[in-house]
């Protein structure tokens, strides 16, 4: 197993050869253009990771400035069922929860009632309290983004940013390859034909 991965044919062997062709009395044009054209992609890669770092942490800005926006224009408060909470008989033998909202009453800033329909844990009786966001005019929202989901967002961001770019490298690489891998199959192809006519084939 260790000389299939460190031996002369193992895989990193082979990759070494493909990179630095140079050394090889037997390398084509062909091999030493797509050893080129590997460096390159490597190159490419390694030259996008700032790249993506910085489009993350431009992001990052942008989700903070949104975060900042959302907790000052959204408050937490607590809504109380107005009545119980639905159960969804699936079978005879088991309890399934109810996918619809329960009518629920909650006061805003301003000590306005509003009521409206809320999730709540399947079979909580009425007058259960449920947390809730509401924005300026004591509408129920959703909660604000918080600075962990800023981050988070904008690590993922730059990750598919920098995986988009590896894997178009990537195919861009597969796909020279192809062409030159045809080309010298023709080119074999056309030596056999040559050594054969020359009488020097069985």
């Amino acid at each position: 197993m260790g000389f299939l991965v460190h031996g002369s044919s193992g895989p990193i062997a082979l990759f070494r050869r493909r990179l630095f062709p140079g050394h090889n009395s037997l390398a084509r044009g062909s091999d030493r253009f797509e050893a080129l054209l590997l460096k390159l992609v490597i190159l490419a890669a390694v030259l996008a990771i700032p790249v993506a770092a910085a489009v993350g942490s431009a992001n990052h800005g942008r989700q903070l400035a949104a975060a900042a926006t959302d907790a000052a224009g959204r408050h937490a408060t607590t809504a109380y069922l107005l009545k119980a909470a639905p159960v969804r008989i699936v079978d005879s033998e088991s309890v399934g929860t109810d996918d619809s909202a329960t009518e629920a009453v909650w006061t805003d800033t301003r000590g306005a009632r509003h009521t409206g329909g809320v999730f709540a844990t399947p079979g909580s009786p009425a007058g259960s309290p449920v947390p809730i966001w509401i924005d300026a005019r004591g509408d129920q929202t959703a909660a604000p983004r918080t600075a962990s989901t800023a981050v988070f967002d904008s690590v993922l961001v730059g990750l598919w940013l920098w995986f988009a770019v590896v894997a178009a490298l990537v195919l861009l690489h597969r796909a020279v390859r192809l062409v030159l891998d045809r080309q010298r199959s023709a080119a074999w192809e056309r030596a056999w034909a040559v050594y054969r006519r020359s009488g020097s084939w069985p």
